[in-house]
């Protein structure tokens, strides 16, 4: 299904690549798995992958991408989902404590340009 273009497939399988469950503990093949889910606007990828780029794990760290994930994270969640919403601003909040004005910007730009993919 995560190769068909299923988000919720991909999100699972980047979930197995970072815990090494049933395949081999690998950041950057999380991170792809996650990258193609987060493109389809599933918000827990999006959180997720924006944890890799603040930390560069198994992508090149990248505060802008991390701070753009996080935004589209948590206005992509639902309201019933409180507190992951406010997880992700709160991590939005963190890594903008580390970037220059002209990052968050850009930053926010990046997030209300984005658009998702359509699932296969």
């Amino acid at each position: 299904l995560a190769e068909q273009g299923n988000s919720q497939a991909q999100y699972s399988l980047g979930s197995m690549y970072i815990n090494g469950q049933g395949v081999r503990k690998d950041y950057a093949e999380a991170a792809k798995w996650w990258r193609k889910a987060a493109e389809q606007g599933h918000p827990s990828a999006q959180l997720n992958l924006g944890f890799r780029y603040a930390n560069g794990q198994g992508v090149p760290q990248d505060y802008v991408h991390a701070h753009m994930l996080f935004d589209l994270a948590a206005s992509r969640y639902p309201a019933s989902e409180v507190k992951n919403r406010n997880d992700a601003w709160r991590f939005r909040d963190a890594i903008a404590s580390k970037m220059t004005p002209a990052q968050i910007a850009e930053a926010q730009r990046l997030a209300r340009e984005w658009k998702p993919k359509k699932e296969k």
